[in-house]
């Protein structure tokens, strides 16, 4: 008889508000004792202050370390020896979501909890089970599943509005295809990052996900703007990280984001950011789906309102030519890719006019 298996998967404790890495060191001490913690520049400055008033009222020590800037093999054996020979008992990322991919592969080398401290809510790699690896060239590499989920997801709301309006937007781009994803990958029967189907609660946490954005999106951006934590803010940081997170790996991911991993060989979009390749590979999604126009406008005119590309141009593709949008379209069509999650075959050349019709469909809208 067979036995479907369904699978969800979530981080052992997530906590978010503002001001809340003040409290880092109440929620590090059940984990450990010593703590590896590893960043961009930026990412290290945004916590320094609480982690060093935090940690040591809980008897934790810490060793910083520099990000090496690529989620590289190289990069997380190296992040793995420091931790090694420092005698960390905890992995912690304080930054973007390449320090935080790069921390959570280190730690299961290394056999220890991975903590994870978001300063930008631009993407839904804080609460996975899972890392996205890339060569040095910045070219996709390869998944790599996690055998656990991150320990402790630690978000403080009052960082996340100080850093970059466009981080945030990215964020929204990421967290909005995970219910198109999610439904797409529900339809075919494919299993999700578990390794089986999804749960009703993985569904409608992507669904949730999708109606926060479209409801407190716009308003969330204009309060980054202000830099002021506001309920939209707090709802859409939640979305970006929480949500999202849940809902792609419990649920899946299809063509979007095979669409964004495609991308990376083109290397003119090599300065965009994960969330704003998927967002457009959403459109490019919808289209190949025959999604109603309606719906597909209300997407597309939303990633306009929030800053989200909609067309090549956006990024930085105005002028690559027809052969090197086939080639990369056809990369995502390879065997054993996500976009073999949607409920129908997939060709590189439905997928290439599936581009074309998003990024016709943007040039339109931005014209109007």
């Amino acid at each position: 008889m067979d036995i479907t298996v369904r699978i969800f998967g979530a981080p052992g404790r997530y906590v978010q508000g503002a001001g809340v890495i003040n409290e880092l060191g109440r929620f590090l001490a059940p984990l450990g004792r010593h703590v590896l913690v590893v960043g961009g520049k930026a990412g290290l400055e945004a916590t320094k202050a609480g982690r060093d008033s935090s940690l040591p009222a809980y008897g934790l020590t810490q060793t910083e370390a520099l990000f090496g800037g690529e989620v590289s093999e190289g990069e997380i054996r190296r992040l793995a020896a420091l931790g090694r020979a420092h005698g960390c008992d905890i992995l912690l990322a304080s930054g973007g979501g390449k320090a935080i991919d790069a921390v959570k592969a280190a730690a299961e080398d290394l056999g220890v909890p991975a903590v994870i401290v978001p300063t930008i809510a631009s993407n839904d790699a804080p609460a996975s089970a899972l890392s996205v690896l890339y060569h040095e060239d910045g070219t996709f590499h390869r998944l790599r599943p996690l055998k656990n989920s991150p320990a402790l997801v630690l978000v403080d709301t009052r960082l996340i509005a100080n850093a970059p309006v466009r981080q945030l937007a990215s964020g929204m781009g990421d967290a909005l295809a995970t219910w198109y994803e999610a439904d797409a990958c529900r339809k075919s029967g494919a299993l999700n990052n578990f390794g089986g189907l999804m749960t009703a609660a993985a569904l409608d946490l992507a669904r949730l996900c999708r109606d926060t954005l479209l409801e407190y999106g716009r308003d969330a951006v204009r309060a980054c703007e202000n830099r002021t934590v506001t309920p939209a803010l707090e709802y859409i940081v939640e979305a970006n990280t929480l949500l999202s997170g849940l809902g792609f790996e419990s649920g899946g991911v299809a063509a979007a984001h095979a669409l964004s991993e495609g991308f990376t060989v083109l290397h003119e979009m090599h300065g965009y950011t994960h969330g704003e390749k998927v967002a457009f590979g959403l459109l490019a999604q919808l289209a190949l789906e025959g999604r109603p126009a309606a719906e597909i406008r209300e997407i597309c005119r939303f990633c306009i309102d929030v800053g989200l590309p909609v067309t090549l141009s956006d990024l930085g593709c105005a002028g690559v030519d027809e052969a090197r949008l086939r080639m990369a379209a056809e990369a995502v069509a390879e065997p054993g890719r996500p976009s073999h999650n949607m409920p129908f075959p997939i060709t590189g050349g439905m997928l290439y006019e599936a581009v074309r019709a998003a990024d016709a469909l943007g040039r339109q809208l931005k014209a109007e």
